[in-house]
């Protein structure tokens, strides 16, 4: 029975902020990447393809993880908080929707 755990972590930015989001969430790979038990951590455009004409949100993180315990930890870590504190809930910040799900592969 496998352990993994799959994230996928979407953000729509309020108006004009797509940029500035897209490299803030940027930003949080190369700590994220070191963590304990991470196992991939990727932040992507959505793009326009005639094959993947599905609806989403505009920017998305792909993350692999050895264990729940693994993810748990890294949503607790100081820069992770502090994301969410600023950016997705204060009213300031630059998110306008954001929608964080996991799944398991078995």
């Amino acid at each position: 029975m496998s352990r993994i755990l799959y994230c996928i972590a979407q953000f729509t930015p309020k108006e004009g902020k797509s940029d500035i989001l897209f490299e803030t969430l940027k930003a949080l790979e190369p700590d994220t990447l070191r963590e304990d038990g991470c196992l991939s951590y990727r932040v992507t455009k959505q793009i326009e393809n005639p094959f993947a004409e599905g609806e989403s949100m505009p920017i998305v993180f792909h993350e692999t993880w050895a264990s729940v315990d693994d993810f748990e930890r890294h949503c607790q870590r100081k820069g992770i908080v502090d994301f969410f504190e600023k950016e997705c809930l204060s009213k300031n910040g630059l998110v306008k929707h954001y929608n964080v799900t996991v799944y398991r592969d078995e």
